[in-house]
């Protein structure tokens, strides 16, 4: 079974509650219409309604009617969600009126429903910047308990013929977020990656930390960070099937792990590779997704006590469709590891 077809039926299986904060967004209406027609989540769209409503009728969206729409001019929804976001940010020095205010962004908006447990996961950026996106998620929702960094994977499907990674997948991280990791943030985002392999790729993650060097064939501090980072990442996870630093191809290709790392546990049977800064990681998959006609799904946020997703405001109908399914599987994994 492909990828998307098993994770849709498990989001069948598994009801979730997405909410869309930009839910006067065509393409969000677009994709949103074939969710509820399709049955494979409950949608919460974000949004004027009157002109929610007059958008569906034009663009002959019939299932938008199923919807849930919250407007965040209501002063009835600011009631209920401001105090949270107050209690949430007063620390920082937030005051009641201005969480109110706050409340009132669907960005926050949708973020305190999840918070609050009136939404199981958010999909934005259609109209939003990545910046906007993650700086509600990290105010409200905030990271896992042991993680304190937010990074973004991209799952990719090899085409028939490349043997690599676990039935064609393979995971890729950080592509999409922090810059330059130092080891204990680089050893996060391995543990994160190995949650998604198991929450959306639906395989047993066997996790590869890259660099130049395989196991000291190379001397230089940036190797040395990989060196730490795998350290901590064993101690973070030890049943967790890891291993550092190794250079691509011991990692993925056994005949090679025999030569230059041959008591590695992967034994070059890595499905997740991750890399040790983002301008490495960012390349390294546009070059595959490329040169080897690779589908590539992503970024996939992690690290998030709940999912939220950033969309590119690029996006067509059919990428906002896919992502919110994949935040739906991600919450159902979320919710069967507590």
């Amino acid at each position: 079974m492909k990828l998307f077809d098993r994770l849709t039926r498990c989001a069948i299986e598994n009801p979730q509650r997405i909410v869309l904060p930009e839910g006067n967004e065509p393409r969000t209406l677009t994709a949103a219409n074939r969710i509820l027609a399709d049955g494979i989540a409950e949608i919460i769209l974000i949004g004027d309604p009157e002109e929610i409503h007059h958008l569906a009728v034009d663009m002959n969206l019939y299932h938008i009617k199923d919807a849930t729409i919250i407007n965040p001019c209501d002063e009835k929804v600011i009631d209920k969600y401001a105090p949270l976001l107050f209690e949430l940010r007063k620390s920082k020095g937030i005051t009641e009126e201005e969480a109110r205010l706050t409340a009132a962004n669907p960005l926050y908006l949708g973020c305190l429903m999840v918070k609050a447990g009136d939404a199981d996961g958010q999909v934005a950026g259609a109209m939003n910047t990545t910046g906007n996106v993650l700086r509600a998620a990290f105010q409200v929702i905030k990271t896992q308990p042991g993680i304190n960094v937010v990074s973004g994977a991209f799952i990719m499907l090899l085409p028939e013929g490349l043997n690599f990674g676990t039935d064609g997948i393979l995971i890729f991280a950080d592509c999409a977020v922090v810059p330059d990791p130092n080891a204990e943030e680089l050893a996060q985002i391995a543990i994160s990656t190995a949650q998604s392999a198991r929450f959306i790729a639906g395989i047993e993650p066997r996790v590869a930390l890259l660099s130049f060097s395989t196991k000291g064939s190379a001397r230089h501090e940036r190797v040395n960070k990989v060196i730490e980072a795998t350290r901590i990442a064993h101690t973070m996870d030890p049943d967790l099937i890891l291993d550092g630093e190794l250079q691509a191809d011991a990692a993925i290709v056994p005949s090679v792990s025999n030569k230059k790392a041959p008591d590695s546990p992967l034994n070059g049977r890595a499905n997740v590779l991750v890399f040790p800064s983002l301008e490495v990681g960012n390349i390294a998959y546009k070059l595959v997704q490329r040169l080897g006609n690779v589908e590539a799904v992503g970024p996939v946020l992690q690290g998030l006590a709940a999912p939220v997703n950033d969309l590119s405001r690029g996006c067509f109908p059919e990428d906002i469709y896919k992502t919110i399914i994949i935040t739906c599987n991600q919450a159902i994994g979320l919710k069967n590891s507590k």
